[in-house]
């Protein structure tokens, strides 16, 4: 072999082993000025240097930070974890560190970019009635009715809402959620979102931000659940859509009608339901109702500052009121359903949907009984979160942030503040518990869509710092924001093309991937999973080799594969629960 090509192929091999040796994890989109900010240096073996240099990418600056190591127990397959807190670095600008001949990657410290509307815009690729990525009508025929409150098979109009994920099924579980936190952002940072699409999310500008369309489309879709003061309808479709990849409006799934026509509109009945094999369990339907309610009422608070949308707003209300005695009626939760696989969303809270619903009713109507409801809500699901817990079934305890606790708080006397800020305190303690285990310091489960827990967090301790004023925790804030954007053992950003030219997910589980190779910005991958669970996932396994594999740690896995639904499948839900956060991120004033 010729000497030099030999020689050249000995410096690759000795450079790949020396770049596995380190590795510097930064967050890839950067850090606002006043949070807290800290990197990890993960080895193989001890740092030879107590110090890492600063630098900026036009050369002008330079800073040494000492670095620190860790005595938490180190993730194999590194054995040395150092944490470089740069906290005190306040200067905007586009920085990177060295340590060891190893550079890192570039990050910047000043505020977020309006990545919040980059998440509006992916949910417009996942409606479904008119889809806004392919322009095209699909699902047209949602759907025949099953435990509903007509005949079976009876036609009812369940026409659009979003597809959940990958797939083409529609829950009113996470519907109504995604919904509600979008009229929540928008209430909260209403400078934060911009008018670019119509209401089809076609075309031009119509004088409505798009957040809102996209909240409007939500609306109709529960207004359309609800056809009845006393009927509620809770998903269309199940497990049967799992026919492979397909573009919306060319859906081959077959529910016994012919391909690419009816599917079925499963009511709320608060009773196990399911039409094969598995069987959801129930106990009422006041999640859903709940839920639904307090989407309206946010509908209502949102739209009646609008002139030519004071009619929807009294709609909403309507709606509102009915929802939440439907759900008072039937207190305890409805799961969705499967047919042929054991998944399904296995929610079994409640109280803490009623008393988000509740505390809106009682902030648009001033009705005494709404706000001791609002109470007695609120005491009954306590503290109760998956923050307090070591493990959870998929989607047990949803939503992932008990939203009533703030509405509760917005809306209560003197005590009730107390009480609420307490409740959140008391999850958020627990969180930096397991947080101080590890050098990340994310308190998080990985259980299946563990980047919605991440963001959870997030988005807890930036409510908690509204209600409180306090900073008390920025650090839980900003570490899982890190984990989310990069700061994690594979380097890599969790949202679909978030930070722009930075490694995030691609090879996803979504048709548009797949059939399009197109890659759809501002979606949030499920995210890690304890292997000890990925292990036992069903009909899973890699299309090509894993680009992570000498970064896996031993006892959580990420691919970004898309055969792998389960740790890099975007979700619908997920992903609109990152708005609130982003658009934090995003604005001035903290």
């Amino acid at each position: 072999m010729n000497k030099i090509v030999t020689f050249a192929i000995f410096l690759f091999i000795s450079f790949s082993a020396i770049s596995q040796e380190i590795e510097i994890r930064v967050n890839l989109a950067g850090y606002l000025p006043d949070l807290p900010k800290k990197a990890l240096i993960l080895c193989k073996n001890e740092l030879k240097n107590g110090s890492v240099a600063l630098k900026t990418t036009t050369g002008t600056f330079e800073k040494s930070f000492p670095v620190k190591l860790k005595n938490t127990n180190p993730w194999p397959p590194f054995s040395y974890e150092y944490e470089i807190d740069f906290s005190q670095e306040k200067q905007t600008g586009e920085y990177y560190f060295t340590v060891e001949n190893k550079k890192s990657e570039t990050f910047k410290i000043g505020k977020y970019p309006a990545w919040q509307e980059d998440v509006v815009q992916f949910m417009q690729t996942q409606r479904c009635g008119f889809n806004a990525y392919t322009g095209k009508p699909c699902h047209q025929q949602d759907g025949l009715t099953f435990y509903g409150h007509v005949e079976d098979s009876t036609q009812i109009d369940a026409h659009g809402g979003w597809h959940d994920a990958g797939d083409q099924l529609k829950y009113l579980i996470t519907g109504s959620n995604a919904t509600a936190r979008m009229l929540q952002a928008y209430l909260m940072y209403p400078k934060g979102f911009k008018d670019f699409v119509d209401s089809l999310a076609q075309g031009t500008p119509n004088g409505l931000p798009d957040v809102l369309d996209e909240a409007i489309w939500g609306l109709d879709w529960i207004f359309r659940l609800h056809p009845t003061a006393s009927s509620l309808y809770h998903q269309v479709a199940d497990d049967r859509d799992h026919r492979g990849f397909k573009l919306p409006h060319e859906d081959e799934a077959n529910y016994g009608w012919g391909q690419n026509s009816f599917r079925p509109v499963y009511g709320a009945t608060g009773t196990p339901q399911g039409l094969g094999k598995y069987k959801s369990k129930a106990t009422g339907i006041a999640n859903l109702a709940g839920r639904s309610a307090a989407a309206m009422a946010l509908g209502y608070q949102v739209f009646k500052a609008f002139p030519d949308k004071k009619w929807y707003a009294s709609k909403c209300l309507k709606a509102a009121e009915e929802l939440y005695e439907m759900g008072k009626k039937q207190e305890g939760f409805q799961q969705g359903n499967s047919y042929g696989a054991p998944y399904r969303y296995e929610e079994n809270t409640w109280a803490d949907d009623m008393e988000w619903a509740a505390a809106e009713l009682y902030k648009c109507t001033g009705k005494k009984e709404y706000l001791k409801d609002a109470r007695r809500y609120a005491r009954l699901i306590n503290t109760w979160s998956w923050m307090e817990r070591d493990t959870a079934s998929h989607y047990e305890m949803y939503p992932f942030v008990n939203m009533g606790h703030f509405a509760f708080w917005q809306a209560g006397n003197k005590n009730d503040k107390k009480l609420a800020i307490s409740y959140y305190q008391k999850n958020l303690e627990r969180i930096r518990q397991k947080a101080n285990q590890n050098a990340y310091g994310v308190g998080h489960l990985f259980i299946w869509c563990s980047n919605n827990l991440a963001t959870a967090v997030a988005t807890q301790a930036i409510l908690l710092n509204k209600m409180t004023g306090s900073h008390d925790y920025d650090d839980l804030l900003q570490n899982h924001t890190n984990w989310l954007l990069g700061l994690n053992p594979w380097g890599t950003s969790m949202i679909t093309e978030i930070p722009e030219g930075k490694d995030s997910p691609k090879d996803v589980h979504m048709p548009f991937w797949i059939i399009e190779k197109k890659s759809i910005k501002g979606s949030l991958a499920d995210g890690p999973l304890w292997s000890k669970i990925h292990d036992k996932m069903l009909a899973i396994k890699l299309s090509e080799p894993d680009e992570y594999a000498y970064l896996q740690p031993d006892h959580i896995k990420y691919w970004d594969d898309y055969q792998d639904y389960s740790t890099n499948e975007p979700t619908m839900d997920g992903s609109a629960d990152m708005i609130l956060w982003l658009a934090y991120m995003n604005s001035e004033k903290k």
